[in-house]
């Protein structure tokens, strides 16, 4: 057998400089996060209405807002500078923002109304308009950054082509709007809640809803998948947006579910949020879920166990959207009171 040498040299070294890549980035991760030590380490006050979205840059040096006067900020995640004030343009409050995977760009919605805005993180200007839309309500990334995907008020969820702005395809249409999507780490499947209390995984290459999963009493809110791909997690409203009689109008006790994304199943109810739970998300390993209520808390759960380990207050008003660190030991949460805060150990 002819063995290219140099190919296989070539191999090698690209398999060594990966390795050398995890292992510098293990000893960025403690060993041990204590997230029941974690308190408020700093508070972004953003003096002009509330904050609707927040996110974490991908290497977690910078922290976006988009926020009820229409503008978008960025922080710096280390000093709580704010080192950018971008007039979004949009006509509504900027409650949806999402990183490309470089952290070279940033998408932008006003929930409801149109365009979608992608942004050069470095001059803080728009590139590109997406305005063959119509009442959006969750907008997102594809894990390889090639793709952003888009879900309607009329039941629809979109994917256009990052780098030319185009549409490319309508992956299906239902009753009613869909308020929260994510992509599967694979890319190959999109979760998206609907109308009716249901979750619907989607299929990118068919458009066809491939599995579902069925047990929330009340309207879904946020929804999000474990980095492994094998698990979703999802916040259910207070109230119920379905007219069928098969639900209750309202439900007090917000309930947080973990499901297998194999097989649909509900493997966990996370209870303890007194009012609406408007944000879930994992942290990067795995081993954590976060969410955000309207209770003006953000309680960190085990993802394993469903426990929760910790119940972080401070927040004056309601907490609309929470997100970790990629490098699991801080959280950032963006509440109606006008503050971003930064949770951690000391």
């Amino acid at each position: 057998m002819n063995i290219d040498k140099e190919k296989l040299e070539s191999i090698e070294a690209k398999l060594y400089a990966i390795l050398d890549e995890i292992k510098e980035y293990k000893k960025n991760i403690k060993e041990e996060i204590d997230v029941t030590k974690f308190k408020c380490l700093k508070t972004l006050n953003v003096d002009s209405g509330k904050v609707c979205s927040v996110a974490y840059s991908p290497d977690g040096k910078y922290i976006i807002s988009g926020l009820s006067d229409k503008n978008i900020r960025m922080w710096d995640a280390n000093t709580g500078e704010c080192l950018k004030t971008i007039k979004s343009g949009h006509t509504g409050e900027v409650d949806i923002l999402s990183y490309s995977p470089s952290g070279k760009y940033f998408i932008s919605a006003s929930s409801g109304t149109r365009p979608i805005k992608i942004w050069d993180v470095s001059t803080g200007k728009y590139i590109k308009i997406l305005r063959e839309h119509n009442r959006f309500k969750s907008v997102i990334y594809s894990p390889d950054g090639k793709y952003i995907v888009s879900s309607t008020g009329l039941g629809s969820i979109q994917i256009w082509e990052a780098s030319t702005g185009v549409c490319l395809k309508i992956l299906k249409k239902r009753l009613g709007f869909i308020s929260s999507i994510a992509f599967s780490p694979d890319g190959q499947r999109i979760i998206g809640d609907s109308f009716d209390n249901i979750i619907d995984m989607i299929d990118v290459k068919t458009g066809k809803s491939i599995q579902t999963f069925k047990g929330h009493l009340t309207a879904i809110a946020s929804v999000a998948y474990s980095p492994d791909g094998n698990y979703i997690v999802s916040g259910s409203d207070k109230f119920n947006l379905s007219h069928s009689n098969k639900y209750p109008r309202w439900d007090s006790n917000c309930v947080i579910k973990i499901w297998d994304a194999n097989t649909g199943e509900c493997l966990k109810n996370l209870e303890g949020h007194s009012d609406s739970v408007n944000s879930v998300a994992y942290s990067l390993d795995g081993k954590r879920i976060i969410s955000g209520s309207n209770d003006k808390t953000i309680k960190i759960w085990d993802a394993n166990t469903g426990e929760c380990l910790q119940t972080l207050k401070g927040h004056l008003d309601r907490v609309e959207s929470v997100a970790y660190s990629p490098d699991c030991t801080k959280i950032i949460s963006g509440s109606d009171d006008g503050t971003i805060k930064i949770w951690g150990e000391e």
